[in-house]
């Protein structure tokens, strides 16, 4: 049974993202719930919670890989927010980002500090 990995993917889920989580996965109850299992158990119980890398190292990456996409503004925004909420700064992300300008192109790199100035102000008004 999966219960002890959808135990653990709740937990550090929480540990990440806070009620923003809660949000994206109780958003996905009514009309694909086992997409938040999935979600739940693989990402975060899974992957998340394996050893080798901290959170703040893994949620940097996340917002490479989604710097680098281009086309996942909500995620980005929740793994922005994840980012600094487990103890990325500000200028790391930044300097993340311009990095991906690299690989990804100016627009990608636009887009998300865009997406990470409206992160910021949502957090400090």
């Amino acid at each position: 049974m999966t219960d002890d990995r959808y135990a653990r993917g709740v937990a550090r889920l929480a540990e990440i993202d806070g009620a923003a989580g809660d949000a994206v996965i109780a958003g996905l109850a009514d009309l694909a719930p086992d997409l938040g299992r999935y979600i739940i158990e693989f990402g975060f119980g899974d992957v998340y919670s394996r050893p080798g890398l901290d959170l703040r190292t893994r949620e940097l990456a996340t917002v490479a890989a989604l710097t680098a996409m281009g086309n996942a503004r909500p995620q980005l925004e929740v793994h922005l927010a994840a980012a600094l909420n487990v103890g990325a700064t500000r200028a790391e992300i930044v300097e993340v980002i311009i990095q991906m300008s690299l690989y990804a192109g100016f627009p990608a790199a636009l887009n998300a500090i865009a997406a990470l100035r409206t992160v910021l102000e949502a957090r400090h008004g």
